[in-house]
């Protein structure tokens, strides 16, 4: 017998391929018209944005007398933030709250961060740049999600997108921008339904920085020196990537309860603000160096160089940091953690006879992956920065910090979704 064909069941098993079919091209539609255009704006503002931060910490370091303004500077920064009801704006932990909640970012917070930030490195406080990428990126993408009436949860991935843009087009490393803003939202978890927008995003941005000519991959220190494969260099890595897990916890601590102190000290945002400002101004003159004010990316690049770094640097920048954001200052946490990660790995490398400049490398990678807890983008970044030929190496130094740093970290609106030392649901806090 000839077997009969159920015409009525197979007509419907193609409508329904065909409705898959036309739903999985308008999303596509819809998120590379959404992501370029994300990536476009957050290309520009980016490329502004490292622009004005180079020419502020330029014009510090020939002008190292700027510090004494760093006082007067805070008072402008809270002033502005209070006169645009914006004081309590809980920053990059607000960004990635908005990611898990219902509550857009404001667009206001772009402008804001991108002010304080630029005024904070011009005068001399100790902050980084990619935490306010994550702020900038963050409310643009919302801003263009709300443009295009997106609906709550594509607004989570726009936002995503933008927070991926202004990283990549900041710093010049798009993947690690792309994976970061998958993987920080919740710790175990990775949104993948966000990695073709995020990608798009980021390396749209980074193109347009490029062509308005920001060279953000100078930072990029490809290492052609690599130590032997063996099970001393394995370990020395692990003893690195080891001490700075338990340095990224003290740094994590420090930065959370100093912001508490001033707040519980200095009720008065205004006052608080002037107070840190005068203690960093103190510092700086106690430790006779501004390698401590702003980034300290050339502090990095000297230890990549070759050049050991001081033993007590990781600690003031450390204190530095802390004081800085603190009080009230604007920036990231992100680069200070750089250099507390280079230096530290410097230092340890030359106590334990290891290579002191790829010491710095992973030093600096086990601090970022300790301090973010992203082992998956910590490692992009070390190909991205660093080059491939010490990934095993980087490997290491990303799984030890990782587990080691236990459940601290910069971003207390991060979740703990599953344990670092088994496979348990805990849908905890970080704190």
């Amino acid at each position: 017998m000839k077997p009969t064909i159920d015409i009525e069941n197979l007509e419907m098993r193609i409508k329904r391929k065909l409705r898959l079919g036309s739903y999985f091209m308008k999303s596509i539609i819809k998120w590379g018209v959404c992501s370029i255009i994300t990536g476009i704006i957050c290309g520009f503002i980016g490329a502004a944005f490292y622009k004005c931060v180079a020419i502020a910490t330029s014009t510090r370091t020939e002008h190292p007398e700027l510090v004494f303004g760093l006082p007067v500077a805070g008072l402008f920064i809270v002033g502005l933030y209070k006169l645009c009801h914006m004081l309590d704006d809980g920053g990059t932990n607000r960004v990635i709250k908005s990611i898990r909640t219902e509550k857009p970012l404001q667009f206001r917070m772009a402008p804001l961060i991108f002010i304080g930030t630029v005024v904070t490195h011009f005068f001399g406080g100790s902050a980084g740049r990619e935490g306010a990428a994550l702020q900038i990126g963050g409310s643009l993408g919302s801003t263009v999600g709300k443009a295009f009436h997106l609906n709550p949860k594509d607004m989570h991935i726009i936002t995503m997108c933008g927070m991926s843009a202004v990283f990549s087009a900041l710093f010049g490393t798009p993947i690690t921008a792309t994976i970061f803003s998958m993987e920080v939202i919740s710790v175990g978890v990775l949104y993948y339904v966000a990695f073709i927008p995020c990608l798009f995003s980021s390396m749209v941005a980074l193109h347009i920085s490029h062509c308005l000519g920001i060279n953000s991959s100078s930072e990029a220190h490809i290492l052609e020196k690599i130590p032997d494969l063996n099970l001393t260099s394995i370990t020395q890595v692990m003893i690195i990537a080891g001490i700075c897990a338990f340095i990224s916890m003290l740094f994590c601590f420090t930065i959370h309860n100093t912001h508490t102190f001033f707040k519980k000290t200095f009720k008065n945002p205004f006052v608080r603000v002037a107070a840190g400002g005068l203690i960093i101004v103190v510092l700086t003159l106690l430790v006779q160096t501004n390698d401590y004010n702003g980034a300290g990316m050339d502090v990095v690049s000297r230890a990549l160089s070759g050049k050991v770094a001081r033993p007590e640097a990781f600690l003031l920048k450390i204190i530095f940091t802390a004081i800085t954001l603190g009080a009230g200052f604007k920036g990231g946490e992100i680069v200070p953690s750089f250099f507390i990660g280079a230096t530290s790995g410097s230092v340890i490398a030359s106590y334990i006879g290891f290579d002191p400049v790829f010491g710095t490398a992973v030093g600096l990678i086990s601090m970022f992956c300790s301090v973010v807890n992203c082992p998956i983008a910590s490692l992009f970044l070390s190909i991205e920065l660093f080059g491939a030929k010490g990934l095993i190496f980087y490997c290491f130094a990303c799984a030890i910090s990782y587990v080691l740093s236990g459940y601290y970290g910069l971003y207390s609106s991060q979740k703990i979704v599953y344990s670092k030392l088994s496979p348990t649901y805990i849908n905890k806090n970080t704190y």
